[in-house]
């Protein structure tokens, strides 16, 4: 018969290596800054049990590896993103704004592109309206991405936009969250906009929540908010597709958020942000919508698109 005390050692130096694992790991994980290496340091060791099983659960930012590699297998698909300057010529920035665009570029690769124009919305509702607008006026394709997507006023009439542009035969793509707009999802309108003939998908799918955490971390989400029409127009910005009032979070209503219409070079960077999403998720390759030439504006500004991700 095995001692109790035997069991009990050896259960106090498993879980002390186990300890020592974790903080290893937590001390040279990558890209990671040193107030967080050590707050998981203090966590893990302070709190065995639960900071071990924190570290498990939030500790890694890890979207899953096989989601990572069809990430980098469409970035690989896609057009070089260096390649993606329409100009002959670098463009000429001014010295104070030059670290700043370089360290844009840094993050996702995206160069500075002149020629632009932009015009910044002046409220949700009227975003939504210039949306609208410019899905209505749509005639080859729209690309939606929302990282929350309400059953409301503003996301019901977006709902019906696109399923206006689909039926008319414009090539619609949509993609939520899956866990942001679960409640769309679930909808009897997400599948009318399929119906409509509309593609979907769901960025980053949850599947069983239980074995949800050997798979990629659940917090990890797809917050963009990306609306592109036939190569010409983009809007960007902190709004989802949901009234001022964001039934979700009612305490903190009103939202304010800012939201800018873009035309110009700067369209083709916020769609190969939208391409490398779809075909991470979708078998559907969209390089040839990034080789179509894009109308330049001049006189414009200088702009550039910054997309983090995990596999960035």
């Amino acid at each position: 018969m095995v001692e109790p005390t035997y069991v009990a050692w050896t259960l106090f130096i498993a879980h002390g290596l186990l300890q020592v694992l974790f903080v290893v790991r937590a001390i040279l994980r990558p890209h990671r800054e040193p107030a967080s290496r050590l707050a998981w340091v203090v966590i893990i060791i302070v709190a065995p049990v639960v900071g071990v099983a924190a570290y498990i659960l939030f500790g890694d930012a890890n979207i899953g590896r096989r989601r990572i590699a069809r990430v980098r297998a469409a970035l690989k698909r896609l057009p070089s993103l260096a390649d993606m300057d329409p100009a002959d010529e670098p463009v000429e920035l001014p010295g104070r704004y030059k670290p700043l665009f370089r360290v844009g570029r840094s993050i996702s690769g995206y160069p500075p592109v002149d020629g632009n124009r932009a015009r910044l919305l002046p409220d949700s509702e009227a975003t939504i309206a210039a949306m609208i607008a410019d899905i209505d006026a749509a005639t080859d394709h729209v690309h939606v991405l929302f990282y929350i997507w309400l059953a409301d006023g503003s996301g019901l009439a977006m709902v019906e936009a696109v399923k206006r542009a689909a039926s008319r035969g414009v090539m619609c793509r949509v993609m939520v969250d899956d866990l942001g707009s679960r409640a769309l999802i679930r909808s009897p309108h997400w599948a009318a906009m399929a119906a409509a003939g509309a593609r979907l998908a769901r960025a980053l799918p949850i599947g069983n929540p239980l074995s949800r955490p050997f798979k990629g971390r659940i917090d990890m989400r797809n917050h963009r908010k990306i609306v592109v029409i036939d190569g010409r127009v983009t809007y960007c910005g902190s709004q989802n597709c949901a009234d001022a009032a964001f039934a979700v979070k009612a305490r903190y209503a009103p939202w304010v958020d800012a939201v800018m219409r873009f035309e110009g070079p700067i369209v083709r960077q916020n769609q190969h942000l939208f391409a490398s999403d779809w075909m991470a998720h979708v078998n559907e390759d969209l390089s040839e919508l990034l080789a179509r030439p894009v109308e330049a504006f001049s006189p414009g500004f200088v702009a550039q698109v910054i997309g983090t991700g995990m596999a960035e």
